[in-house]
């Protein structure tokens, strides 16, 4: 988490709450964290409003500063089954949007770690370089981080080869697409806490499985709407690796299985 968060509701001169907002402090170690966050925010609500079909939304942002954001308040609910049919034909048809580059203009963050960018035309190179490479350089015990980086090494032709192989298009990317950023309310799917870039679009599918995975009916939706290809398997546990080591970077060795899982899927190719 980034901030600390509660909710304020705003009330008119006749004494009548108008509006309830939900307001998040930035604790993290980044000033620009929020205004990151507000950009990402920004860019999938125009990848949704290019398709009046897109039922997705995204919290409109009242005002942003370096200390704090506030949003529309949600209350959330637990999702039926069509509420999941339309968060798969949503992040499909937003998906389905080819984008002219890969990555992104500036940098932002994944959690509380720093997300580099950069504007790419090969996809490979720029998970490799920007995703996998720099996880690696944040590792803080060097016999891992040695072995890991000689797995990368070896590998990385191949590696960069079979993503560039089997990656049609860029599509804008959540980023960061796990249960907890994704909310149902009474009338409606929302989108929050991105970190937004340009990217194979099944590199949020593979994030969707990382913590026990989507309802199933999203997963139909989705392929109903914009099938997953057959490599699809495969590259779920290296798109993951990228999440597992950033995880492992915050928060220690209790995600060390889940990256040798994804050195092991590389090594493999």
């Amino acid at each position: 988490m980034l901030a600390h968060s509660h909710f304020h509701s705003t009330v008119s001169a006749h004494g009548t709450i108008t509006a309830t907002m939900f307001i998040k402090h930035n604790h993290s170690p980044y000033r620009d964290a929020l205004i990151k966050e507000v950009a990402g925010l920004q860019l999938l609500r125009q990848g949704i409003a290019h398709d009046p079909k897109n039922p997705l939304r995204i919290p409109e942002v009242f005002n942003v500063s370096e200390q704090q954001l506030t949003l529309t308040q949600i209350t959330s609910q637990r999702p039926g089954k069509h509420q999941w049919q339309q968060l798969g034909e949503g992040l499909a048809r937003l998906h389905s949007q080819q984008q002219s580059h890969y990555g992104l203009k500036t940098d932002n963050y994944i959690g509380l770690n720093p997300q580099p960018n950069g504007i790419y035309q090969d996809w490979g190179a720029f998970f490799i370089q920007q995703r996998l490479q720099y996880q690696l350089s944040l590792i803080r015990d060097r016999s891992i981080q040695k072995k890991w980086q000689q797995t990368l090494v070896q590998s990385s032709d191949k590696l960069r080869q079979f993503l560039n192989d089997n990656c049609p298009h860029p599509s804008l990317l959540h980023g960061d697409l796990w249960n907890g950023n994704v909310l149902f309310s009474s009338d409606a799917v929302w989108l929050i806490d991105p970190a937004i870039y340009c990217g194979d679009r099944e590199a949020d599918l593979a994030m969707t499985e990382m913590f026990g995975g989507f309802d199933p009916e999203f997963y139909r939706a989705y392929d109903n709407a914009y099938p997953r290809t057959d490599t699809y398997q495969t590259k779920r546990e290296i798109y993951n690796l990228y999440h597992y080591l950033n995880h492992y970077n915050l928060f220690g060795s209790g995600y060390l299985d889940g990256c040798e899982k994804g050195w092991e899927i590389i090594t493999s190719l």
